[in-house]
Parts: structure tokens; sequence; C-alpha cells
């Protein structure tokens, strides 16, 4: 049993889960933003990303970037997926189209190499991807979860993370959602039921003991 996040957060044991922080989720003038979104909470989470994302690579964390991929002329689109897509708050069936700009990561958080990339076609991080072998391969017991949105697929991931048994910290300032309600109420998901919302300052000191 793991109990203090000196223990579940330990550099060797843990990964760092990076969802969706790509153009069309993050960047001005692309699919989002278009679809009316406030761009503002996921560019305030950004800077706290980058930083864990430093102390990860500097202390031999795992570091899995994530991003939406969604296949053209709705290859990967089911009928259901297709209808609550189109229905989807400040969200459009046509983002992050495979091998578009604004399927690309961020900038700020470009992978390097190394680091895992996954590609999914649904809100999990697990759902159909390789994520779950190629953490187990590299002894992975904790996930940090962190990205876009906080309600959607950061929850959705840290829901089957958990499932799956891995112990699960989600650092509120470094995921983000276009409604602070939504937010909260995630997060609060994780306090009840699946884990621990630590600050990023807070497992920064673990990784950086």
């Amino acid at each position: 049993m793991m109990d203090s996040l000196a223990e579940l957060a330990r550099p060797a044991r843990t990964a760092l889960l990076i969802v969706d922080m790509q153009k069309d989720f993050c960047t001005p003038g692309f699919g989002a933003e278009r679809a009316g979104r406030d761009l503002g909470p996921a560019n305030r989470a950004m800077p706290q990303i980058a930083r864990l994302l430093e102390g990860a690579r500097a202390s031999g964390v795992t570091v899995a970037h994530v991003g939406f991929w969604t296949l053209p002329d709705h290859g990967s689109d089911s009928d259901t997926w297709l209808q609550k897509r189109r229905g989807a708050t400040v969200s459009a069936p046509d983002l992050c189209i495979a091998g578009s700009e604004g399927a690309e990561f961020v900038d700020a958080l470009a992978p390097v190499k190394g680091e895992l990339e996954i590609r999914k076609h649904r809100y999990s991080a697990f759902t159909a991807t390789s994520l779950d072998l190629l953490l187990r391969a590299r002894d992975v017991r904790t996930i940090v979860v962190t990205g876009v949105s906080t309600n959607v697929c950061v929850e959705t991931t840290f829901r089957a993370g958990f499932e799956l048994g891995y112990a699960v910290l989600v650092p509120p300032q470094a995921c983000a959602s276009w409604h602070e309600r939504l937010h909260e109420a995630a997060l609060e998901n994780v306090r009840h039921r699946f884990g621990a919302t630590p600050s990023v300052d807070e497992i920064l000191a673990v990784w950086n003991s």
C-alpha cells in the first residue's frame, strides 16, 4: 500500500500524462476558440504543466503526451459518438483531424525524443490505445493526469486509470475546463473516489528531493 505522496509520486514508478494540450484546444484561431471556447483556463494551466514536465524530465518520471486524433471523413466516429460530438458544448466534431496543424501539441509542451506519444480517438487516454501496456512495461504505478478538459478527457482518463489499478494524482493548477464549476466538480470526484489532488509544488517537491 502506498499512502504518502512521497511514495505515490516516486519518480521511478510515476508517469506524467499531458492530455490534449493541442493547438485546436489551446491556441487562438484554432478549433475550440472558433467554437466559442474561452482559452484562458487552458493557457493559465499551461505554465504549470510546463513546470511538471521540466521536473519530470529532470527526475526520470515517464512522460506521455496524449493527443486527440480524429480520422478524416469521420473514419474514427461511430454514429453515437458523432451525434454527441456535434452537440457538445463549445466544441466541434472536426477538432484535431489526423495530420492537421490543429492536432499538433502546443510548442511549449512539445514532446522530446524518448517520451511517449499516444493518439486517442475517444476521451480516455486508455481506450483502444497502447498506453496501459507501455506504462506497465516501465513498471509505472501512479499517474499524474494534467491537461484539458478537466471534466471530460482528464476525468475520463483518471477514472479509467484508477480502474486499471493505477494510483491517481490530479494537480488542480495543471488542468483546466471552459467552465469552473465543471472543473471543480471533476476534482471533487478525484478526492471522493479516485485519488488525490496535490498541488504542482507538492509533486515537484517529491520529484526534486
